[in-house]
Formats: C-alpha cells, structure tokens, sequence
C-alpha cells in the first residue's frame, strides 16, 4: 500500500476509537467514510490479493454471510461485516479491520456490486434472491437483474453460486462461465411472474419452472435440500440442523456451503460452521425484559416481511409488529397491502413504530384484532407476561435494539 492508504486506515482507526470513546457506536461506518475522503481506491488497495466471495440480494444478505464467513473460516481467517453495513464504507472497515486476513466474505447492497467485485476481484459471488425493495432508492427489480448481469459477465472467472428456484437470479447468473445451482427456496414469485429476458409469462410446474417463449428454465440444481439433510455433488448427504429458525435460513447455509466449498472447503466442515451462527447483529436474538422474554425478527420488504411471519410462533403470549417509514426503511409503506398479516387468531397484535398507524390500517384490513401503541418498548410491556415476538423494519429495529440495550443495562 502507498502512503496515502496507509493514512487513510490510520486516519480511520482514529475516528473509529473516537467513536467508541464518545459512545456513538462501534465506529467503523465513521472510519471507512474518512479513509474513503483521504484513498478513494482504498477498497482495491486492501481488497487485491485476497480470496474473496461477494454475497447479495434482496433478503438474506447478513444471514448468509455471516454463514459463510463461519464456514471459510475453517479454511484460515476471514475478514467480514459484523453488522450488514453492505456499502463502501462498511466494506473498507471490515477488509481494514483484519488487514492480513487472506479471506473475505464480504455482503454487498446490490446496487454496489458491480464497482465492489471490480475492485477486489472476487473469486466467487453468491446470488441469493432478487424482489421489489426500496422501490424509491433501488428502483425497478429488471433494472438490478441486468446489473448483476452484466457484473457477472465482467468477472469470467469468478465462481457464481445462485439460486436456481428464483427466476430472477437465475437469468442474471444463467451465462456465466462457471455457475454452481443451489435449489434454496424461493417463497416469493410475484416479481418474477414474466421472463427477465424475453417478457414472455413464466409457467410453474411444482418446483419447476421455465418461459413460454423460450428455452430459458429452471437449471437442476447442484446442491439442494429438504428438512433434514443438504444434499450436493457427487452423492453428498449431510445431516443439517441450523440454530436459526425458518425454511428460508436453511436456503441461506445450503448457499454459504455451496460458496465456501467453491472455495475449498469441506462440505462437513462448513455445514458444521454455519449451523454454529445464532444470531446476525441481534437478529433472532432473544432478550428478557421485566416478565417478557423478547425474539427480535427483521424484515425489511415484502418477500422479508412474508418468510418472518412464517416464522412466528403461534402460541406466544403478544406479538408487536413495529414499522418505521425513515430513508433507510423506504417512506413510501405501501408494500404493506402486499403482506398477508390474516393469520394471528388468539395472539395479543400490537401495531407500533413511527407509522403504526399506517399498518394498524393494514391490520384492520386484515381482520387482525390489535391494538395501537407507537412506542415499541411500551407496546412490549403492553403484552401479557410471557414470550413475546417482535416483528421491525429497518430503522424500527436498530432504534428498539437500542432502547432494549439501555434498558437491560438499568436493571
């Protein structure tokens, strides 16, 4: 590295300790977004001459990474994001945090994909789903296929480990020079109902499925998975039972493998690893509040929103469903008549966060008995004593994981 790099991560660990010292956070957005002032070409400069693997998408980003960075790491150590910060910044501190570190698994928003695997030049990309999201930042979901498209062509020699079962990932990933399939799931197909490429509908024939106007189709998968075993090339069956909840976390670490064994890694070895992660920066957390005992689920868009409900548990004591409608969440909430909420008969439903009143509309809609209560943490001491669910967006999650630390701290 030149002088100005060297500045510049010096110049980083400064504000990042800076940070930390004024009780501002972990520092580390801070410290990538100075070093980026100083280096611009930082990412390359510390990104080249690593074994890299890139992992986007709409859902599912943290959770896979997080998977897959546990499984690399049986190959040596790994530099990653510990808190999905996914864009330049979070990148730069992650790869600056462990400077030798000779693997990166690295979760990329998937606007920045294209400029991200240009500077580091990875050996692999994971492709995990693509659907509506953000419609206001990230725009139309054909527009992001084809950059992700078009990122894969530019990287010949990277390999591509995609989800066969989402029809848009696989017209992104369908001509590239080496490709691994993973049948990972795709509960949500109402972005794809047309053909990427040709516009023509998209015929579904069980998990099956393929354009009416062409030969472009479902691939066989190289990897795939049922309740109890991950299955993979040459005769593979591995017993896998992961510590987070939810078919679509089992779809997250049958990819995770698929990378890490792309990269070198024993298959046993990495199923083992990933089924060791419990929790991606307090998501699936679970923490005890007075007489409540709180589960923390994110989700961030409709296809999100739809596998976490999935995952509630019917017979908990109260449910609150908190949602925001900041920048980082979207402003515009009308995603939330896409969401099925019509099935939460018996529970205690709390509508909650800045714009609870927006979705207590929703739920009323929905034929949902709930009450309304803008504050997260009183809407939790609102519920019976028990087990409590909460269900937040983006924002609404950070704020009630804050408000949640400082409570537990006064007791």
């Amino acid at each position: 590295m030149g002088v100005r790099a060297r500045l510049a991560l010096q110049a980083a660990a400064a504000a990042s300790w800076a940070s930390q010292k004024a009780g501002r956070g972990k520092g580390s957005m801070i410290g990538g977004l100075i070093a980026l002032k100083i280096e611009p070409n930082l990412l390359a400069r510390i990104g080249a001459g690593r074994r890299a693997v890139l992992i986007t998408g709409t859902n599912g980003k943290s959770t896979t990474t997080r998977m897959t960075a546990a499984a690399l790491s049986t190959l040596g150590e790994v530099a990653t994001q510990a808190d999905g910060a996914n864009m330049d910044a979070g990148i730069v501190a992650a790869l600056s945090a462990r400077i030798h570190a000779p693997l990166a698994a690295l979760e990329v928003d998937e606007l920045h994909v294209p400029h991200v695997a240009d500077a580091v030049g990875p050996e692999a990309i994971v492709l995990l789903n693509l659907s509506r999201d953000q419609l206001d930042r990230v725009g139309e979901i054909n527009m992001i296929e084809r950059k992700l498209r078009a990122a894969v062509a530019a990287h010949p020699d990277a390999t591509i480990i995609a989800n066969c079962d989402d029809v848009l990932v696989t017209s992104a990933a369908y001509d590239a020079a080496k490709v691994v399939w993973v049948a990972a799931g795709g509960g949500w197909a109402g972005d794809a109902a047309s053909c990427p490429r040709t516009g023509e509908p998209i015929l579904w024939e069980g998990a099956h499925w393929r354009s009416t106007g062409s030969d472009f189709a479902r691939p066989e998968p190289d990897w795939w998975l049922d309740d109890d075993n991950l299955y993979g090339p040459d005769g593979v069956k591995i017993p896998m039972t992961l510590s987070l909840p939810g078919r679509a976390n089992r779809g997250n670490a049958a990819q995770a493998v698929a990378a890490a064994v792309a990269m070198g890694a024993r298959a046993d070895d990495a199923v083992a690893a990933a089924s060791t992660v419990q929790e991606v920066a307090g998501r699936y957390s679970t923490v005890e509040v007075g007489p409540h005992s709180v589960h923390m689920l994110l989700a961030k868009n409709p296809a999100g929103w739809q596998e976490a409900l999935s995952m509630i548990d019917p017979s908990v004591d109260g449910l609150v469903i908190a949602v925001n409608g900041q920048v980082p969440d979207g402003e515009d909430l009308s995603w939330l008549w896409d969401v099925r909420f019509e099935h939460f008969e018996g529970v205690k439903v709390v509508a909650a966060g800045e714009r609870g009143t927006d979705l207590a509309v929703r739920l009323t809609y929905a034929g949902v008995d709930h009450t309304l209560e803008p504050d997260p943490l009183r809407a939790i001491a609102s519920c019976p004593p028990g087990r409590v669910e909460v269900l937040a967006n983006y924002t609404a999650f950070r704020d009630l994981n804050t408000a949640l630390a400082k409570e537990t701290r006064s007791v």
